[in-house]
């Protein structure tokens, strides 16, 4: 059976799209306040540089329980005409309307932007942002008086490659919060070649040398120390794009999963003595289902179904599908994508930011997932695909498959990060969308609170005070769901360090049980439903 006819049956056997829903997802992008829009300086010459950016972050930066967003940019490039170019932060107003802050907060980074991830580094109470760009990141320490310092240089942080997804987390469980930086191609503006003959095309991947990833110990006085080497995740020939960080393996550690382009995946088991072991082949996640390495743009962890193991997803380049691998609990991972329904939908498309969230609060994680082509001139010679494309939501059906959910046809654009968070303290999952060269898109969920939820809050002592690294279990009428607070995942961007939980009909949480990264455990009995509770450790 070729590729082309298996496509056709799979998408032949899916079930119909769901046109009508009681829960919306509303573009309230303008009336917000938010009036940002991403600037790729494009050339006209087909940079590589022009095709993956840029990523976004909910995050509270002025501890008022509102979250607020932060939007990454990009910048000119040769043969763009000039203009100033910088990212943007957003104060929420608690009133659903944003406020730009930027010049205040002293965040408004120049740089060609491509991520960011945050995270409370310094333990202070504030939660501080670490920016990925092509050439120069930079690191902004949170003041706690609505400003921010760049402090890249004293932190030993710059990392001078392509960088492009981030992730704060404590692989060594000391209560410090340590930085893992995604890196992309060896790619200088100057080694550009045009690629594509009559018909102009962005050159690939496979054209420039892989970068490796750096991992930064956090010293604990401000200042970090590169340990890629020693840690054991020095490789060269990694194009990496994606990150996602979770305890798949259940053993009380943090693991990291990179998305690589055109080259095979990588995971690193943490070995709980500050090390990692590549176990990629051995857990069968480096490669799609027929061996063949991918173009991996996103990742993210998540239980999609309850059984107390994270599974894995990972958004893929066109004629490719996004694969789900599911997590069998036994060190392995076994592919999903076609008996799940959401790989074969995804063939034309090209996807990038992604999570599991609930979004109906029902219970059961479901899936989404930003879409967009990187050449803009795609149909020119592909009469399959387009540069705009609609992401995809797919609704879990709890029996091990998903059916996709349309959504607002109004707000295609060509997607890349995306960050999940409840902006506007509802009670259900709001999605913020980088999308390139336009403006981003802001998605109110109206309806996803008429079922009920819980909301965890966790603050950490000994751990760090993000708790990036928590587990929190949550048991309702003996269904038990799992989610981990992470500082940055999906494809460049960061979302909400409280975790929601939908519980259905419920209106009472039979128990939450916390779990730290130091390993201290919490357990919390009958919990009324519909707030946001605080967990210190």
């Amino acid at each position: 059976m070729t590729r082309l006819t298996l496509f056709i049956y799979f998408i032949l056997s899916q079930p119909l799209v769901h046109s009508a829903q009681p829960i919306q997802f509303t573009d309230v992008t303008a009336q917000s306040g938010i009036v940002f829009k991403h600037h790729l300086g494009r050339s006209g010459k087909g940079y590589i540089l022009e095709t993956v950016a840029s990523g976004c972050a909910f995050l509270d930066y002025d501890n008022d329980e509102n979250l607020d967003i932060y939007l990454v940019n990009g910048a000119s490039l040769p043969g763009s005409p000039p203009k100033v170019a910088k990212n943007a932060l957003y104060r929420n107003n608690g009133d659903s309307t944003f406020t730009d802050v930027t010049d205040v907060a002293g965040v408004g980074d120049e740089g060609y932007g491509i991520g960011c991830c945050v995270g409370d580094y310094d333990n202070d109470g504030f939660i501080d942002l670490y920016v990925t760009n092509f050439k120069r990141n930079t690191l902004y320490r949170n003041n706690g008086d609505g400003t921010f310092s760049d402090v890249t240089q004293a932190a030993g942080v710059d990392c001078e490659s392509w960088s492009s997804s981030c992730a704060f987390l404590d692989y060594d469980r000391d209560g410090d919060l340590d930085l893992y930086v995604v890196n992309y191609l060896q790619f200088r503006v100057e080694d550009h070649k045009p690629c594509g003959g009559r018909i102009r095309a962005d050159c690939g991947p496979s054209e420039y040398p892989g970068e490796a990833d750096v991992l930064y110990r956090n010293n604990g006085d401000g200042t970090f120390t590169d340990v890629t080497r020693k840690a054991g995740i020095f490789n060269p020939n990694g194009k990496g794009l994606g990150i996602a960080c979770g305890d798949y393996d259940n053993d009380g550690d943090v693991d990291i999963y990179i998305a690589n382009d055109d080259t095979r995946n990588f995971l690193y088991r943490n070995n709980g003595d500050k090390t990692f072991t590549d176990v990629t082949f051995w857990a069968g996640v480096g490669f799609s289902e027929d061996g063949e390495a991918e173009g991996g743009m996103g990742a993210c962890f998540g239980d999609y179904d309850n059984d107390g193991y994270l599974d894995l997803v990972v958004t893929n380049y066109q004629d490719q599908v996004n694969t789900l691998y599911h997590n069998d609990g036994d060190g392995l991972f076994s592919d999903a994508s076609h008996t799940s329904l959401t790989g074969p939908i995804s063939y034309s498309t090209v996807g990038w930011g992604t999570a599991f969230i609930d979004y109906d609060n029902d219970g059961a994680s479901d899936l989404f997932v930003a879409n967009g082509h990187l050449l803009v001139n795609v149909e020119k010679f592909d009469k399959t695909s387009t540069y705009k494309q609609p992401n995809f939501l797919f609704k879990n059906q709890g029996d091990g498959t998903f059916v996709q959910i349309l959504m607002d046809a109004s707000v295609v654009q060509s997607s890349r990060g995306a960050a999940f968070g409840d902006y506007d303290n509802d009670g259900d999952i709001d999605i913020l969308i980088s999308n390139t060269d336009a403006s981003p898109t802001l998605l109110r969920n109206d309806g996803g609170n008429r079922n009920h939820w819980i909301g965890i809050r966790a603050v950490g002592m000994q751990s760090n005070k993000s708790a990036i690294g928590t587990s929190v279990k949550v048991t309702v009428d003996g269904i038990i769901q799992v989610k981990e607070i992470t500082g940055g995942a999906g494809y460049a961007s960061a979302s909400d360090f409280r975790l929601l939980f939908g519980i259905g009909e419920a209106r009472v949480v039979d128990k939450i049980e916390v779990k730290w990264p130091t390993g201290k455990t919490l357990t919390k009995r009958q919990v009324k439903a519909n707030q946001y509770v605080t967990i210190i450790e």
